[in-house]
């Protein structure tokens, strides 16, 4: 199995720890990875985005040239996700914040109110975690068993409090797709 996904949205979206998480969750289930993340200078609201490739076998080339799934958080993303996504590719998009209809036709286009959600669950910031759920689910990349254990070493010892929130994300959007 190898999966080639590529995340892109804004940053303070967490895009960037999303692909982090997702590596992580893979490494920790003994899987091969690669992860590029892309940010612009901004400290929020500019360009965020992350590839990543998960693998049972050596992975050849870090690069996601053309991606099996990719993730839109936002409007400005949904056409570099459309170029980079392989025909037959899954696309999933945060419908609350891209109303946007795709152009392609040759996708499985996947539809989840990703930052909806996260706002339910206590903070919009989680929206990340609720797409971490939905891709993993959806790409079959990740099982998601070691995500307690790996939340706590990710975040540092004062954002602890937040890791029942973050799993509850993770779970919601896994059981929302």
């Amino acid at each position: 199995m190898t999966e080639k996904s590529f995340f892109a949205g804004f940053g303070g979206q967490g895009i960037v720890s999303l692909g982090q998480i997702w590596v992580y969750c893979a490494m920790k289930e003994g899987k091969n990875v690669t992860f590029f993340p892309f940010y612009g200078a901004e400290k929020r609201g500019g360009v965020a985005r992350a590839s990543v490739i998960v693998s049972d076998e050596e992975i050849a080339s870090p690069l996601v040239t053309v991606s099996d799934s990719a993730l839109v958080m936002n409007s400005d993303s949904l056409p570099i996700c459309e170029a980079v996504l392989k025909a037959g590719g899954v696309l999933l998009i945060n419908a609350t914040l891209v109303k946007e209809e795709p152009r392609r036709a040759d996708i499985r286009i996947v539809k989840l109110e990703a930052t909806a959600l996260a706002e339910k669950i206590g903070n919009v910031r989680f929206a990340n975690m609720v797409a971490l759920g939905a891709m993993a689910r959806l790409t079959g990349a990740l099982s998601l068993k070691e995500t307690e254990g790996i939340l706590k070493n990710f975040f540092s010892p004062d954002k602890h409090r937040f890791i029942p929130m973050n799993l509850e994300a993770i779970k919601a959007g896994y059981e929302a797709v």
